[in-house]
């Protein structure tokens, strides 16, 4: 296997004022829309349990509270307002307003409330650059309601978080193992300050950085990153005990196509003229691609993608056999 060290590792950490920064796209595309914390709490009914009538969590109480977390945290620090994407509205409307036509129907008259709702709060005082480009510590989380039985009673709700990096050039999220907890049950919005305690003490950032610097030690050549590609495909068809045998990827088909498209065309993290590209600039591409998944497999397969890519980098470092590289 063939390895491609970076050697011009005087570039690879650069000060703020050489920073690129050119974009503000949104952490997540698919099939969402933009609103505002204050859209939720003064717009947006809220969903209940149907068997004993018990309100669920809303999406307002819920971001909220994080927000609150984050104040009480890093007192020092002054968090940015949510940015806030949800997906999948629910319409309804008042009782007054039954038999009439929806053409007709005045906004006082409707009602609404989201499926499901992702949120990224960035704390601008904690700021790095790792390798060329400006990154922010982010809280963020999410709440999808078709992941409950709203036909039951009240019952534990199920939340997600992380905490992690947003890279400013493209928003995309940096998200470690370590910094992401896929299934938070609560009872009520107390539970929660506890959870995101816990959260924030079991990620190592240190850890984190230091392997994502790493990223641009390493590079792919041209050919091996054909080979990634035809078997990052081939992986989803093979039977389930071969799969288990490899390291997972969870990226679909159309994400794969998006990176290979990306790796000629795009602006930041395209490959280099030899055909090379580094590994963080791969990195990137996967988180990119990423951005078209829903709201409720997005953060894992954030993660995923930052697990699959130091896989690719352990096994160049160490010179082991890697079957996405293998011809």
């Amino acid at each position: 296997m063939e390895l491609i060290a970076n050697n011009n590792t005087q570039n690879m950490v650069l000060n703020h004022s050489e920073v690129v920064n050119t974009t503000s796209n949104n952490f997540i595309e698919a099939n969402t829309e933009k609103v505002t914390l204050e859209h939720l709490k003064e717009k947006c009914t809220i969903p209940v349990f149907a068997k004993d009538n018990e309100s669920t969590i809303s999406h307002f109480q819920f971001i909220n509270e994080t927000l609150e977390m984050i104040k009480t945290q890093f007192p020092n620090a002054n968090p940015k307002a949510p940015d806030i994407r949800v997906s999948h509205v629910v319409k309804g409307r008042v009782p007054t307003a039954i038999g009439k036509p929806a053409k007709e129907l005045l906004e006082n008259e409707k009602t609404i409330y989201y499926e499901r709702c992702a949120f990224v709060i960035e704390i601008p005082e904690f700021k790095q650059v790792i390798n060329g480009n400006e990154i922010s510590l982010c809280v963020g989380g999410v709440r999808a309601y078709n992941q409950e039985n709203l036909y039951s009673k009240k019952s534990l709700e199920k939340f997600k978080m992380f905490v992690g990096f947003q890279n400013k050039v493209c928003t995309n999220l940096c998200i470690s193992t370590d910094g992401f907890t896929n299934e938070i049950r609560i009872g009520s919005i107390l539970d929660l300050n506890q959870n995101i305690q816990n959260l924030l003490s079991n990620y190592n950032k240190d850890i984190h950085l230091t392997n994502m610097e790493a990223m641009s030690n390493y590079s792919l050549t041209e050919n091996q990153f054909a080979n990634l590609v035809g078997k990052t495909r081939m992986f989803q068809h093979l039977d389930k005990a071969e799969q288990h045998e490899k390291f997972p990827i969870t990226l679909n088909d159309s994400q794969v196509n998006n990176v290979v498209k990306d790796y000629y065309s795009c602006s930041n993290f395209r490959r280099s003229d030899d055909g090379s590209i580094s590994m963080w600039n791969l990195y990137n591409l996967f988180t990119e691609a990423n951005k078209s998944s829903y709201i409720d497999s997005n953060f894992e397969r954030n993660v995923n993608c930052y697990a699959f890519i130091n896989h690719l980098v352990e096994s160049i470092k160490n010179d082991t056999m890697s079957w996405y590289l293998h011809n």
